[in-house]
Order: structure tokens, then sequence, then C-alpha cells
């Protein structure tokens, strides 16, 4: 292996980990809120990238009749559950909130659908449409059995990410979509060598997105909520911040996060109706490393991640995901022994 091949090896591994630090960000966000293994998240970059392919062919996403029927069930079940509980006079909000917020995005596509705009319209479109899917599944689905155990909030998820793979192929069907490169600048940083300016966008794309949760985090009040959701549910209950509310707000962000990685991805790598499942399965492998709470140690497993895999497909390109999954044992066999020393310490007594 030479240095040139250990150069372009870190690039890919760089680029690679950048996709999977934004989609770990977004499960963390998720599980550390509402305690939901969202193994859809994936699935959802997918439908982004898929959407956008469709904007460029010249036809009218299916996407938008996935978002006005959940937008409809949604308002029904909102409505059910408003009238059940006494308070029939907020269901004016419920519409505007469940119903009409959804559909804007809808009407922004099919109008783009129809017209003739700059490139970076579709591209924002497509984000756009795909971000009410996961607050929309997550008020049908999940929201009704938020103080289930994470067992069956587990198995809740898979089967929405079968679910959602399957219309997937309906929509979209079997074959595979590569959309237009977002830019096509090519940085030469030495003689030989050179890095394109999707793979840069990719990058500079997490490390924004990384410091902007940051700053939300530490110097928003909307942060903070989230936070102390995560650390403590019933103790922000008790402070007054409202579990439901936090909880679409991080169902929200990681929607948005997920249809950035799709439009990010698509340039680089043909998507299928399922390629975001093994995106998924891979950011949940830094998610892991992280202990599903800790933002920095997620970022750097999804480096790892990235990179691990990029120097495991040159070694062998057909068993490249088994050595990446494969990281997830001693990952586990660590955080199992620590968890075992922090239980088998001696606990002081006070007399």
């Amino acid at each position: 292996m030479t240095w040139d091949v250990v150069f372009i090896l870190m690039v890919d591994g760089l680029a690679n980990g950048a996709v999977y630090l934004l989609a770990g960000i977004g499960l963390v966000l998720i599980f550390s809120v509402t305690r939901v293994v969202f193994i859809p998240f994936g699935d959802i970059a997918a439908f982004a990238a898929l959407t956008l392919a469709a904007f460029e062919a010249g036809r009218l996403p299916p996407t938008i009749g996935l978002i006005m029927t959940l937008a409809v069930l949604a308002v029904i079940a909102e409505i059910w559950r408003l009238v059940r509980a006494g308070e029939s006079r907020r269901v004016p909000k419920a519409i505007v909130g469940w119903g009409l917020l959804p559909m804007l995005p809808c009407a922004l596509a099919y109008a783009v659908a129809h017209a003739v705009v700059p490139a970076y319209v579709p591209v924002i479109v497509s984000i756009l449409l795909v971000a009410p899917i996961t607050p929309l599944i997550a008020r049908l689905t999940l929201q009704p059995i938020a103080d289930a155990s994470v067992l069956v909030l587990l198995m809740v998820s898979l089967v929405l990410h079968f679910l959602l793979s399957g219309l997937g192929l309906l929509f979209f069907g079997a074959e595979g979509s590569r959309t237009k490169p977002l830019t096509g600048l090519t940085w030469n940083i030495a003689d030989g060598y050179s890095i394109s300016g999707q793979i840069l966008l990719m990058v500079a794309a997490a490390l924004v997105l990384s410091g902007l949760f940051y700053l939300a985090f530490e110097h928003t009040v909307t942060g903070k909520a989230l936070r102390a959701t995560a650390v403590n549910r019933i103790g922000a209950r008790l402070v007054g911040i409202r579990h439901a509310h936090t909880a679409l707000l991080a169902y929200g962000g990681a929607s948005l996060l997920a249809g950035l990685i799709g439009v990010l991805v698509a340039p680089v790598t043909t998507m299928y109706y399922d390629s975001g499942f093994i995106i998924g399965l891979k950011a949940f492998i830094a998610a892991i490393i992280g202990g599903l709470m800790s933002y920095p140690l997620t970022a750097a497993g999804a480096l790892a991640v990235g990179i691990f895999e990029s120097f495991a497909s040159f070694w062998s390109g057909a068993l490249k995901d088994v050595i990446v999954f494969g990281l997830l044992i001693p990952v586990l066999m660590l955080r199992s022994y620590m968890a075992r020393q922090v239980e088998d310490e001696p606990q002081e007594i006070d007399s």
C-alpha cells in the first residue's frame, strides 16, 4: 500500500465519516429525548435522494402522496385525542399544525416540478419535503406508546423500517438513481493529489452542522430543554418541559438531517429504495460508540467507522460491511465491561 493509496482511502473515509456523523447525531438526538432507536432514519435519507432524482428526471416526486396521506391520518388521530380529552377548542390548531404545515412543502414541490428553476432549488425542496415524514410517523405510531419499554419502541421502529422500505419500492421502483453533483469544483492540494468539491461539501456540512448543534444545545432555551429531557424525562416534566413538544423537535431536526444526508450522498453513490438501511446501521455503530448519549463520542466514532470502512473496502470489497459491523462486537464488550466495573465498585454508606 503506497502513500497515494493511503491518501485516497483517508479522503474517502472522511467523506463517509461525515455522512455517518450527521446520521449518528440524528440517531442520538432521537434516542436521548424519546428512548427510540429510530431505525427508519436511513430510509428517510433514501427518500430525499430519490425525491431529488425524480425532480431531475422531470417527474413529480411520489413522496408528496406519502406526506399528504400521513398528514390526513395525523389530523384525524389528533382530533380524536382532543375530543376524547375534552379540548375541542384546540382542534383548529391541530388541523393547522398537523395538516396544513406538512402540506406546504408538498405545494412547493408541486410548483417546482412543473417549473424551470435553478439547480439548487430542487435540492432545498427535497430536504424540506422529507422533513415532515418523521414527525408525522412518530405522531401516528410512537407518540401513543411513548411510555412503553425500550424494547417495544425498538420493535415498532423496526416495523416502520420495513413499512417505509416497502413503500419506497412501491413509489420509486427497484432501479437505482444517482443525481448530479452539487458542485463540480476540484481542489488540488499537491502534485497528483486532489479532492472533489462534493467531498469537501460533505465534510463542511458535517462540521458546520455539528457546530450549530453544539451552539443550539449550549446557548438556546430549546436546546437546554432537549438536554434536560435527555438527562431526566420525569424531572423535565416537573419543571414544565412538555415531553411531546421536545420529542417533536427531536424528530423534526433528525428528519432534516436525514434529508440533507440524502442529497449529499446521492451524487456520489447510486441510491436504491433500501440503500438508507446500510447508512443507518453504520451510523448506529457510531452512536453505540457514543453510548447513544454523547455527541462528541458519536462524532469520533463516525469518523472512525468511515475510515475503517474505507480501508476495509481496499482489503476486501466483498467483506467490507462484515468487517465494519464486526466493530460492534468489541465496542459492546468494552461497554459491558465498563458498566460491570461501575456496578462492582463499593459504595460508601453514610453513618
